[in-house]
C-alpha cells in the first residue's frame, strides 16, 4: 500500500479549527459523533487531517452543535472548506509527484534545508533536473520530462512578491558530483552563484568536506515554517520514495538544532559564492 499522502494546509487549517470549536465547546469527540448520529471515526477523519473534508451539510451540522452563531465565522468556515477542496497547479502533475511535499512547501513562510547529495529542487537548472531523475532508474523519457517541467513551475515559489526565506546548506560532496559532469556544471554552479547573489530572500551555504562529521549524518533535511500559529511547523525527510513527515514540536526542535549546527559550521554566502566560482573555472 502507498503511504498516505499528507494533508495539504488548507486541511490542516480546517482540522485544526474544527478541534478548537468543539474544544470551545467542552465536548469530546465521542460526544459529538454521538449528537449528530454519526458512524465512530467520521469526525475523528475530519479532525485529525486525514483528507476528509465535511460536505457542506456536515460542517452546518457542526456549526450548529457547536453554537457558531455569527455569520462572518460561519462564512469564513465556510470559505475555508472550499480552499481545503481547491485543486493548485502541483496536482496537475500527480503522476511523477505523488508526494504531497510541494503543497506544503507552496505555503511556508520560511524553508531551511540540508542537501548533502543533490542540489535542491527549488534551485535546479532544468538540465539537472532530468540528470537527476534519470539517474534514480526509475523514470520514462516522459516521466522525466514532466518532472522537469513541474520542477520549473515549483521553482517560480523564490521569485513571487511574497516569497518565502529560504536557507539552503549544501554539502561540497554534491557539488563535486556536479562538477564531475562537465555538460550540467558550468550551467548549474553558475545558476547558483547567480541565485546566491541575486535572491534577497535565499542565503546559499556550503558545508566543507574539512568539517568532518556534522549534525545531519542522518541525511537530507528540510523543516518548514508557517506563519498561522494554527499551521504546525514540519521537519521533512526525503527518501527514494515518500519522504518522512514530523510534526511533533520536540521532534521539529531537535531538527532545528542539528541544522542550525550544520549552518554554523558551513561557510559564509560570500565565501561559498567564491568557492562556487572556482569551481566553475578550475
Amino acid at each position: 500500500m502507498a503511504p498516505r499522502k499528507p494533508a495539504t494546509i488548507g486541511q490542516r487549517r480546517l482540522s485544526a479549527e474544527l478541534r478548537r470549536m468543539r474544544e470551545a465547546r467542552g465536548m469530546t469527540v465521542e460526544e459529538a459523533r454521538l449528537a449528530l448520529g454519526w458512524s465512530s471515526g467520521r469526525l475523528n477523519h475530519m479532525e485529525g487531517t486525514r483528507m476528509s473534508v465535511p460536505d457542506v451539510s456536515a460542517l452546518n451540522a457542526l456549526m450548529d452543535l457547536y453554537e457558531v452563531k455569527e455569520t462572518s465565522r460561519r462564512e469564513a468556515l465556510l470559505s475555508l472548506r472550499l480552499q481545503a477542496r481547491e485543486k493548485p497547479w502541483w496536482q496537475a502533475y500527480d503522476d511523477v509527484l505523488d508526494d504531497g511535499y510541494i503543497g506544503l512547501e507552496a505555503l511556508a513562510s520560511r524553508i531551511s534545508a540540508f542537501h548533502p547529495i543533490v542540489v535542491p529542487g527549488l534551485l535546479q537548472t532544468a538540465d539537472y533536473a532530468a540528470a537527476s531523475a534519470r539517474a534514480s532508474l526509475t523514470r520514462t523519457e516522459d516521466e522525466i520530462s514532466r518532472i522537469v517541467d513541474a520542477r520549473m513551475e515549483r521553482q517560480k515559489l523564490l521569485t513571487k512578491p511574497n516569497a518565502p526565506e529560504f536557507r539552503c546548506v549544501i554539502d561540497q560532496a554534491a557539488l563535486i558530483r556536479v562538477a564531475s559532469v562537465p555538460d550540467l556544471a558550468h550551467e548549474q554552479l553558475t545558476h547558483l552563484v547567480q541565485i546566491a547573489e541575486d535572491a534577497n530572500t535565499v542565503t546559499l551555504q556550503v558545508l566543507p568536506l574539512d568539517v568532518g562529521l556534522h549534525g545531519c549524518m542522518h541525511g537530507s533535511t528540510v523543516i518548514l515554517d508557517f506563519e498561522r500559529d494554527l499551521d504546525p511547523n514540519i521537519v521533512y525527510l526525503e527518501t527514494r520514495g515518500h519522504g518522512v513527515y514530523l510534526e511533533q514540536p520536540s521532534q521539529v526542535a531537535e531538527y532545528r538544532t542539528a541544522l542550525d549546527s550544520v549552518a554554523a559550521n558551513a561557510l559564509s554566502q560570500a565565501d561559498s559564492i567564491e568557492l562556487l566560482t572556482n569551481l566553475i573555472t578550475d
